[in-house]
């Protein structure tokens, strides 16, 4: 398994973890939440061994392959499906082996066979068709599988280190962020690659209903420190809604504690007869361990002001061809058209047209034929990433704010960019120095602050976190204009929407289903391709098949044989574990309630310190024996 003990990572001066600890089984999906900033992409470096704990350790069983998406693509000449393929390590290994083998005249036999072998069971034969299902999942046309790399922008050069990453036939999965240049289609499409990755899988992600979708437990990064749930996203923001709610209670109830003991104190500790009780009181208050009120508010606070009442019919696209210069149309023929109040999601594959429909209807791009007619009184907020790339990195949030409204008060644009989290310094700092984030932030700010009545969204939520999707998500469901959204954040698509649209195959029209439904038509789509990729693949050589099929069943078995009564002690270990932890957590939880220390509650406290401390042992013992166990399946595995 994978092991962190008494972890402490710093970023400069700043503390991101102290003594966090965290134990990972093999197999396990975990979702990794938390703020921004606090040390969830530091922890997966370290893992990697690129960043040096400060203390603490991190091991990671020596037989685990590790695969991680690169933050950086160097613009090769590579082809896309070679670069995807080189995921494969060991694979490129063999093929470079074989190569030089049967180059050599010379060549031994028997070590040709072995690599031939050896090359077949790291599935050479259908690696191939392997990137190519990835590259086909992410979006990538198939006549794109032989580009070079150097001539993918660089969000796509994104998906192509995913795919590399994807490729690798990993023990652990390291992915942060991976849905943030993609679209709807292939975010669903990594969903299910995820739900039948047969590792162990750490994620970083603000969907939530990714998260939902793929991970069977969360670790929230909170107080420096690695606090596990059990179950999905949906599952954890309920029993972390219930112990804040808890927690409040217990810490106003301390607060009452509090005053009544500091109440005695200031009137008694002057007074000869009082002293002894008055220091005693104060004693307590010493000892006491201050519970944190629960802080459960979101920094982020905004909402769009009401919309005037304007014509019917606010944009009209007739008879309109979308198509930029030198291309074929992307769509032909188009009458469609917004309403007042209309609250539509788009969705489609990607390349098939939602971002040009959008385009067409914000007034960035003309219709090659047709026309676009807009009411009279039309304001237009629109969203994508060239107006995110349009601030001006030497300026500021609050100069961006002034172009708008040169005549307002500073300290209105303060209290409103506070709105956004932009607040004292960051108010007055270059967005040069901002992160994409904090850009994506700033730019619906100004949005927002335009008052639209119609409002286009196109992937608004990249780069932003779950606090800040969740606050435009509720501002967007009390907007009372025109609202036309492109996203992969299904959360939103489904709170803030309430047509959807299919734009596909030159079309746009209705389409007939929720959420789920796409999600269903898209993955039976996925799986067919797959079916057919399956038929197509060119059969294994066939020589001495028989006997080589054979000797493998025969390893197997021995293999199975030797591991099952290991497994078995194994899996007694953990449920003794299980126990033990079970009872070790609700003890920790009374030692640390104000019961634990009252007069009537001496002796218990006593007894279940004691027991504190034997539990830890055993644990530790338990913990001990499981991995020496774990250490032995790993060298079966790994040997002949």
């Amino acid at each position: 398994m994978l092991r962190i003990s008494n972890l402490t990572i710093s970023r400069g001066t700043r503390r991101l973890l102290e003594g966090a600890s965290l134990a990972v089984h093999p197999g396990h999906k975990l979702g990794l939440v938390g703020a921004n900033g606090s040390g969830k992409s530091s922890l997966f470096a370290a893992i990697r061994h690129e960043l040096i704990p400060d203390a603490g350790s991190i091991d990671v069983p020596a037989a685990w392959t590790i695969a991680h998406v690169a933050q950086e693509t160097p613009p090769v000449d590579a082809r896309a499906i070679e670069f995807v393929l080189d995921g494969d390590r060991e694979l490129r290994a063999i093929e470079q082996a074989l190569a030089a083998a049967e180059a050599n005249p010379a060549h031994d036999g028997a070590a040709l066979a072995d690599l031939h072998h050896r090359f077949e069971a790291v599935g050479g034969y259908s690696a191939r068709a392997r990137a190519a299902a990835l590259l086909a999942g992410l979006g990538f046309a198939d006549a794109r599988h032989d580009d070079a790399v150097a001539s993918f922008s660089g969000g796509w050069r994104m998906r192509l280190n995913l795919a590399q990453a994807l490729m690798c036939r990993s023990d652990l999965l390291l992915l942060d962020e991976p849905t943030n240049h993609l679209d709807l289609d292939a975010v669903l499409w990594l969903e299910d690659w995820l739900g039948r990755y047969p590792g162990t899988l750490l994620l970083i992600t603000h969907d939530r209903d990714f998260l939902d979708g793929v991970v069977d437990g969360i670790v929230h990064f909170n107080g420096r420190k690695l606090v596990s749930y059990t179950g999905n996203y949906a599952q954890f923001e309920r029993e972390r809604a219930q112990q804040l709610a808890l927690q409040q209670a217990t810490y106003a109830k301390q607060q009452r504690q509090i005053a009544h003991l500091q109440s005695f104190v200031d009137r008694f500790r002057a007074k000869a007869t009082k002293a002894k009780q008055a220091q005693s009181r104060i004693k307590a208050l010493e000892r006491m361990e201050l519970i944190a009120a629960a802080h459960v508010d979101s920094p982020f606070e905004f909402e769009f002001a009401p919309v005037a009442s304007t014509a019917r019919q606010l944009v009209l696209l007739e008879d309109a061809t979308l198509a930029y210069a030198d291309r074929p149309p992307v769509l032909a023929h188009l009458t469609w058209g917004i309403l007042a109040g209309d609250r539509v999601g788009l969705l489609g594959p990607n390349g098939a047209g939602k971002s040009t429909l959008l385009k067409a209807i914000g007034g960035t791009l003309a219709p090659r034929a047709g026309h676009r007619r807009t009411a009279q009184g039309l304001r237009l907020g629109y969203f994508a990433q060239h107006q995110v790339e349009q601030l001006r990195d030497e300026h500021t949030p609050l100069w961006h704010l002034r172009q708008l409204e040169p005549d307002a008060r500073e300290q209105e644009h303060r209290d409103y960019l506070g709105g956004f989290d932009f607040r004292g310094e960051m108010a007055t700092s270059p967005v040069g120095n901002f992160s994409g984030g904090e850009r994506a932030r700033l730019t619906l700010a100004l949005i927002v602050r335009q008052r639209p009545n119609l409002l286009l969204l196109d992937e608004p939520t990249n780069h932003l976190d779950i606090e800040m999707r969740e606050a435009l998500t509720e501002a967007l469901q009390d907007y009372d204009g025109a609202l036309v959204v492109v996203a992969h954040d299904r959360h939103l698509l489904r709170a803030t929407t309430d047509a959807l649209w299919l734009v596909a195959d030159g079309t746009v029209a209705p389409f007939d289903g929720d959420l789920d439904d796409y999600r269903d038509w898209v993955l039976s789509a996925a799986r067919r391709a797959r079916a057919d990729d399956a038929k197509s693949m060119a059969p294994a050589p066939a020589a001495d098949r028989r006997q080589q099929k054979r000797d493998e069943a025969a390893a197997r078995q021995r293999l199975a044989d030797a591991r099952k009564p290991l497994a078995a002690k194994q899996a007694a270990l953990e449920r003794e574990m299980a126990a033990l932890t079970s009872e070790k957590d609700a003890l920790d939880a009374w030692l640390a309630s104000p019961d634990a220390y009252t007069d009537d509650a001496r002796d218990a406290l006593k007894d279940k310190v004691a027991r504190q401390g034997e539990l830890t042992w055993q644990l530790a013992r338990l913990e001990t024996e499981w991995l020496e166990i774990a250490e032995a399946i790993e060298r079966l595995a790994g040997s002949p």
